[in-house]
């Protein structure tokens, strides 16, 4: 008595509805590539320079957490830090997290 029959009606505009569907997700991804993945590059991108201008004499941070001299620089990216009176270790470059103060270049 009270039910009435319901009827599916048409979706206006294929290709438009089509298009506009993708419209949420395209923004999605623009706004996670301008406030994730673009500043995660640059930040790489420093990291690698500051890593690759290391030299003897600079005064590094570790990401374990070491401060050390920077001994040697080998070229197989591997670096000999002094962190004690006659205490030497080697290091992978890629670890270094900062470089506290840099030496200036001999003329």
């Amino acid at each position: 008595m009270f039910i009435t029959p319901a009827f599916a009606q048409a979706a206006p505009g294929g290709a438009a509805g089509a298009f506009t569907s993708f419209v949420p997700l395209i923004l999605i991804f623009a706004i996670m590539y301008f406030l994730l993945i673009r500043p995660q590059q640059k930040k790489l991108k420093e990291h690698k320079a500051m890593v690759e201008a290391l030299r003897r004499g600079d005064q590094i941070l570790s990401q374990g957490g070491i401060i050390g001299k920077v001994v040697k620089v080998h070229e197989d990216g591997v670096l000999e830090v002094e962190i004690a009176e006659g205490v030497k270790v080697r290091m992978p470059r890629h670890t270094v997290a900062q470089v506290m103060s840099k030496t200036e270049p001999t003329a």
